[in-house]
């Protein structure tokens, strides 16, 4: 539907339907699966989600969007106030004007430089942002244990001032200076309100400041960490309660101090030891219930008895990173979970967490199961340190060069190992009642965006080749489809957790004199939505990948065609299984 002038009132689209706004008014637009293209006019409020796309390269935006369950905010121009992205929903903020955007947990928005934030930008715990150093405005952490926070632009010796004012800061909250090089890097306060950070540009070596500014920052306290240059942060760890033991005894995790023995397993020699605790580390988790299990925060539950008779003796709660102990090797829990008698538990919305850290990466004893003791991998900061500066222990660690014992996620070995603990189930008492099977899917729903938001279906399809009619002009499409993770559709003990949509084999572009061989997503530097893989001949995508199309389209439209190697099968969301009860 094409509005070029007037007004529409309560348009929805459904199935990938989508509104071109030129000019005049659409309000109250509801958008489940397809959005709206916006090149002017005006769009009064609106619900986007279950893929449906808001596309602003001009106009306004005035009454209060809500971005939920998989919808997108696309902003590259024009002017943007009272965006709500709510658990699954994100926005790529590429240009324009935006006011006032509330992200709440499972959240996410990224503000690129030539946006401008000319209001604030609201975090809840749960949701992530990332802005640049130029974005102006005001985010407001909402409480301390918001660590969403990633301030990007700022690896060379430009645009180090942060113009964004950061409120609501406390002892536990968290900034990622995304690529600022932390070997020597000093700070200081310049005033109460103002931290100024002197590092060293990582490809240069030149000096240069970047400076925050944090309201009360000093009365506080900053703390300065080591984020391993913009990683994940992946938080390995014991829930309170938790027994370890030690020469005196079981003692609960929470009050293990520094200096405190530990029993170690020197499983080499099949011997126990003692060690000393060097650290210990306090925490605190808010679940981001849109995001899958295993990334949500969500501990795990091992039930007593789940491995074997007496272990563990009770239930053991721990979070999904952690590893388990099993003939000399380390194997995260969220691959052994079975949803019966390993399962994440869902009652807890928040909790504290703990670690204990040895002299040297150990296998030590929790509720009687063989666990680790803490490596800091770079997470360290995931943790509450106590005073108003963290003072970190040593170089960064790996599990290569420092691990108590090797990592093990390869499927040959946990596979067996996650069936044996699944047959276990008549030996526990408390198991969990199965869930209702998931519903899987082969049809991918593949379709093309094209740069300016227009939606193209498959004008045909014989077998495995798929072809699509392009208009003249057409810049670059995106290549959309459902996705599913390997880890959900096949097992948890598969470590393979990235959202794959289609495998793309060959692309051309075809016109009624030419073939042309669309090769970017073939070539080492893939453009955005593109997995790196050894193939030469093909690669997957992350279910919205793009695909440039030089000037090959310039003045002429024409046949794009491409082998789909791979896809599927998917999880049927229960977003898409609404949108299925609405049209039977």
């Amino acid at each position: 539907m094409e509005v070029d002038g007037g007004t529409v009132t309560d348009a929805t689209t459904h199935d990938y339907g989508n509104v071109t706004l030129i000019s005049g008014t659409v309000n109250n637009l509801s958008a489940t699966g397809g959005g709206i293209t916006m090149t002017g006019g005006t769009l009064s409020g609106g619900t986007f989600q279950s893929g449906a796309t808001m596309t602003v390269s001009a106009g306004t935006v005035d009454g209060i969007i809500n971005i939920n369950n998989n919808g997108h905010a696309n902003v590259s121009g024009g002017t943007v106030s009272d965006i709500n992205i709510a658990s699954g929903g994100s926005g790529a903020i590429t240009g324009g004007s935006v006011a006032d955007v509330t992200v709440s947990s499972g959240g996410t928005v990224n503000f690129s430089s030539g946006a401008t934030l000319t209001d604030t930008l609201t975090l809840s715990s749960g949701a992530t942002a990332s802005i640049t150093g130029n974005t102006g405005g005001t985010v407001d952490l909402g409480d301390g244990y918001t660590s969403g926070l990633t301030i990007t632009g700022l690896n060379t010796s430009t645009d180090t001032n942060v113009t964004t004012t950061i409120n609501g800061w406390t002892k536990d909250s968290q900034i990622d200076l995304q690529y600022v090089t932390f070997d020597n890097a000093k700070w200081v306060y310049s005033d109460k309100n103002t931290v100024a950070i002197t590092t060293k540009d990582a490809t240069t070596g030149d000096t240069y400041t970047v400076t925050l500014n944090i309201p009360n920052v000093e009365e506080t306290g900053f703390n300065l960490v080591n984020d391993n240059q913009g990683g994940i942060t992946i938080v390995t760890c014991f829930l309170a309660d938790s027994m370890i033991c030690t020469p005196n005894g079981d003692v609960a995790v929470e009050d293990i101090q520094i200096g405190d023995q530990v029993v170690t397993f020197d499983w080499k020699n099949n011997k126990e030891i003692t060690r000393p605790v060097v650290w210990v580390g306090k925490a605190h988790a808010m679940v981001r219930a849109g995001l899958p299990d295993d990334e949500a925060g969500y501990p795990v539950r091992i039930l007593k008895d789940a491995i074997a008779d007496g272990v563990p003796y009770k239930d053991m709660l721990i979070t999904a990173e952690h590893c388990l102990f099993f003939d000399g090797k380390f194997v995260p829990v969220r691959m052994l979970v079975n949803g019966v008698s390993i399962f994440y538990d869902k009652s807890f919305l928040s909790y504290d967490y703990y670690h204990v850290e040895t002299a040297q990466h150990s296998v030590i004893t929790a509720d009687g199961m063989l666990t680790e003791s803490y490596l800091d991998t770079g997470n360290r900061r995931a943790f509450r340190q106590e005073g108003k500066v963290a003072t970190l222990r040593g170089a960064v660690q790996s599990w290569v060069e420092d691990a108590g014992a090797p990592l093990c996620v390869d499927r040959a070995f946990v596979e067996p190992l996650f069936h044996k603990l699944e047959a276990r189930e008549n030996s526990v008492t408390g198991c969990q009642i199965s869930a209702d099977q998931a519903v899987m899917v082969t049809d991918s729903n593949l379709h093309l965006v094209t740069q300016a938001g227009a939606v193209i279906r498959p004008v045909r399809q014989d077998g495995q080749r798929y072809s699509f009619m392009l208009p003249a002009n057409t810049q670059s499409v995106r290549i959309v489809s459902r996705t599913s993770r390997p880890a959900d559709v096949i097992g948890p003990f598969v470590d393979d957790r990235r959202q794959m949509g289609v495998a793309v084999a060959d692309v051309h572009f075809i016109t009624a004199k030419h073939l042309h061989a669309i090769t970017a997503h073939l070539q080492a530097e893939k453009p955005e939505g593109w997995h790196d893989t050894d193939w030469t001949d093909c690669a997957w995508t992350n279910g919205n990948a793009v695909l440039p199309m030089g000037n090959f389209t310039k003045g002429k439209m024409g046949l794009l065609s491409m082998t789909i190697r791979a896809a599927g099968p998917y999880l049927l969301h229960e977003a898409d299984k609404q949108v299925q009860v609405l049209s039977a």
